[in-house]
């Protein structure tokens, strides 16, 4: 009898707890929405090849090949500024019966996709030439195809270079804001609930010197932190890094600042460690879905839409172009920007949010 009291108790105390009744059956129905939108995602890779002094046939050949875009360039360093520019995915040129491939090689699907293509389409072009020869009765004749020789080249990594490339910078910065918000999102919440924050509140202390002085305290603490995450990661999963470590380092710095005020906006939400819980997935879930993982433009525009209002998405597109592309500040500061601008109004309203529990 006692057994059945304590759980008639604990289920009346769920159904009076609304939001938390509802975040039971409303979160995993949207992760599992989240996960169809990812899993149902378009899978087909499209590239865009660079080409130059390339057979005319040859050319008309990989033109014809669905999911290709060839661009034909006269001058091979233009068609090579292209592919650094990221307009193109692979440079292909012909010089004496060899053909050199420039691979950007920053996605391993397109870099096989590339390689099978040109094999493939050399392979047709020999076999058009045998059957051409074999009509005009010159079966000694060699074949331009049978001669050729393939050199490859690669603007990132090399020929072992995984599809998991493409995700580590994306994920690195996952790593840093899940933590992040994690630690500084339970940690203000259990001085709430245990009444020290009630208790500076009710001091003459300004709202936003409160918020100011979490953020510095916490913050100090998640560079630390975030200086552990990225070292360690390049460290033990072998990044290469072509643009500069010091810049990694200050693009998740920021981030790690926006999730710091990002927890301690939700910790102002919930009303209990239970309820903190419950808003991970709902925050969490979507910075990974949505931060270029997986390919928005694979998704539909309306992805790309969302993807405008996570803050991961801007330091996955900075991540990638320092360590991919070895860009220096002046080309990530538009997403700097935008991460600063995530900073501010997450503070601002967090110093809003301290309205509710102040008493005075």
């Amino acid at each position: 009898m006692r057994t059945l009291a304590i759980a008639k108790k604990v289920i009346k105390e769920l159904l009076r707890d609304k939001r938390t009744l509802a975040m039971m059956f409303v979160a995993p129905v949207f992760i599992m929405w989240l996960m169809n939108l990812m899993f149902s995602a378009s899978t087909t890779v499209d590239i865009s090849l660079a080409t130059q002094d390339l057979p005319t046939s040859l050319v008309t050949r990989l033109k014809d090949t669905d999911h290709v875009t060839v661009k034909t360039y006269k001058d091979l360093d233009k068609a090579k500024e292209a592919l650094a520019d990221e307009k193109v995915d692979a440079v292909i040129s012909y010089k004496d019966g060899d053909y050199m491939v420039d691979y950007a090689n920053t996605d391993a699907s397109k870099t096989a996709f590339t390689r099978q293509l040109l094999r493939t389409s050399l392979a047709s072009e020999g076999s058009q030439q045998l059957t051409a020869l074999v009509k005009r009765a010159l079966p000694q004749a060699k074949l331009d195809s049978q001669k050729a020789h393939i050199t490859e080249n690669y603007q990132y990594g090399n020929k072992d270079t995984g599809f998991f490339a493409k995700m580590i910078p994306v994920l690195i910065g996952f790593v840093v804001f899940f933590f992040v918000f994690l630690i500084s999102g339970m940690a203000l919440l259990k001085e709430r609930t245990s009444g020290t924050l009630d208790r500076l509140l009710a001091t003459p202390v300004k709202r936003s010197e409160i918020v100011f002085g979490y953020l510095l305290s916490y913050g100090l603490i998640a560079i630390l932190q975030t200086i552990v995450v990225v070292v360690a990661a390049i460290w033990l999963l072998d990044i290469e890094v072509v643009g500069s470590l010091i810049n990694v380092i200050i693009v998740n710095v920021l981030l790690a600042l926006v999730a710091l005020a990002f927890g301690i906006l939700l910790s102002t939400l919930a009303k209990s460690e239970f309820q903190m819980m419950q808003f991970i997935p709902l925050v969490i879930m979507p910075q990974l879905f949505f931060s270029g993982i997986i390919p928005l433009e694979s998704m539909g525009d309306w992805a790309t839409t969302i993807g405008k209002f996570l803050p991961l998405t801007y330091s996955g597109d900075a991540m990638r172009q320092i360590v991919l592309y070895g860009r220096g500040l002046e080309a990530i500061l538009p997403n700097l920007g935008v991460l600063s601008l995530f900073l501010v109004v997450l503070t601002i309203c967090n110093i809003e949010g301290l309205q509710r529990y102040r008493k005075v």
